[in-house]
């Protein structure tokens, strides 16, 4: 095979998976997040409220810009293939989340969170308080160790607190939402005992772009925007009477640390690594848990 076929083969499965993860994503949402339950229990003044601000603040950017019918349209025709690609939850997390995050965790005294994405999984594999992540052999990317702990505010260490840890593969694809790629890969759960201690073996994730063949993408190239995201690590951190800590970890360095396209970064979740003599990384980071109010 040629150069130039490698490249165009590449391309082709980069695309298709693109596309599927759209489609993944929407129906993961639909399956794990019961996305209509907090419409019940909203009261029709609460609803009324927040519809009529959102439609306010389109009216005024319609004035205060002048937007035509050529514009109007435009955008019809996009949000219609916004639905058609299965991309809201793309556009959402990536462009509307990082301030949904902010209002619900302000009152934290715990560790910082951030934005979860689209790519989350319940139920990876547990790998105990000191294990590797499943990966498949030969895994590209740099041996990753990560040791921390997990306390309450208190500094009482947590017991049966878990960390649940997906990242990006050296190619920036994640299990379950790229072909080819086994089921739980670089997916894992690490649960702690009674000194709340973990040691976690995983690899470096790489950065990459948000998928691009769809909507999303059309946006960014219309608005002159890049699609990049930092190396990232995920997490979700629990434990029993606290707080559900949702958060992503970066790496000293990255181009896109300060403009990342999903606004996600936040100075204390980048990591501080260092580069052992084999080559691996190593590097310290534990977690402060909130205790549940109420």
């Amino acid at each position: 095979m040629t150069t130039d076929q490698t490249l165009e083969s590449t391309e082709a499965a980069e695309a298709a998976s693109a596309a599927a993860s759209g489609a993944s994503a929407t129906d993961r949402f639909a399956a794990d997040k019961s996305p209509f339950d907090a419409v019940k229990d909203t009261p029709p003044e609460r609803v009324d409220r927040l519809a009529k601000r959102v439609l306010s603040a389109i009216y005024d950017t319609i004035r205060e810009e002048k937007v035509g019918y050529d514009e109007y349209n435009a955008l019809k025709a996009w949000l219609i293939q916004v639905g058609k690609d299965g991309e809201w939850p793309l556009f959402l997390d990536v462009w509307v989340e990082h301030e949904i995050e902010k209002v619900a965790t302000e009152h934290r005294e715990g560790n910082k969170g951030t934005i979860e994405g689209p790519y989350y999984v319940p139920d990876a594999p547990e790998q105990g308080a000191n294990g590797t992540i499943p990966m498949r052999d030969g895994e590209g990317g740099t041996p990753l160790t990560w040791t921390g702990t997990i306390t309450s505010t208190d500094g009482t260490p947590l017991d049966g607190a878990k960390v649940e840890l997906w990242h990006a593969d050296a190619d920036g694809f994640y299990s379950q939402f790229a072909p080819g790629i086994p089921e739980w890969n670089l997916r894992g759960s690490f649960t702690v005992g009674a000194d709340g201690a973990f040691e976690i073996h995983t690899i470096q994730p790489a950065p990459y772009q948000i998928p691009t063949d769809g909507s999303c993408g059309k946006l960014i190239a219309a608005a002159g925007w890049h699609a990049w995201r930092p190396a990232h690590l995920h997490v979700k951190v629990s434990a029993p009477g606290h707080e559900l800590l949702t958060a992503q970890l970066y790496f000293p360095g990255d181009e896109h640390n300060d403009d990342d396209i999903a606004s996600a970064v936040k100075p204390e979740l980048v990591l501080a690594p260092v580069t052992n003599g084999d080559g691996t990384v190593s590097v310290d980071y534990g977690f402060v848990l909130d205790p549940a109010r109420g």
